[in-house]
């Protein structure tokens, strides 16, 4: 297995909702697993497109592809299966991202004394 490939278990919790499988309408597609690794491995790498590795195949095939399930819904069937028994393996909340103003944490509400600029004080 690779880094972020799949394991045997989570491709076939999805296999059959893939098109180009065995009895469905169109060509039958025998990298729909290849490609879905691939997909994975560009949002989970954070990559460009055009840096998938070469075992992926052809990067403009595999972007052109993704955008076809896009358009005809086939990601968002898939998230919409996977969401009902979710294992949460990826979820996380980073603190260094949630970031809350100084009042709504609890500081002493200070006011600062400030004056216009150019206007002097008066004794």
């Amino acid at each position: 297995m690779h880094r972020y490939g799949l394991r045997d278990d989570q491709w076939e919790g999805i296999e059959n909702l893939l098109p180009g499988r065995t009895g469905h309408v169109g060509v039958t597609a025998e990298d729909n697993r290849r490609f879905v690794e691939a997909v994975l491995y560009r949002y989970r790498a954070g990559i460009p497109w055009r840096d998938l590795p070469e075992r992926f195949g052809d990067w403009k095939n595999t972007h052109r592809r993704f955008s076809r399930w896009a358009a005809t819904g086939v990601w968002e069937r898939l998230f919409q299966h996977l969401s009902v028994d979710a294992d949460n393996e990826y979820a996380m909340i980073d603190s260094t991202i949630v970031r809350a103003h100084q009042h709504s944490a609890g500081a002493k509400k200070n006011p600062a004394r400030t004056r216009r600029s150019g206007v002097r004080a008066v004794d």
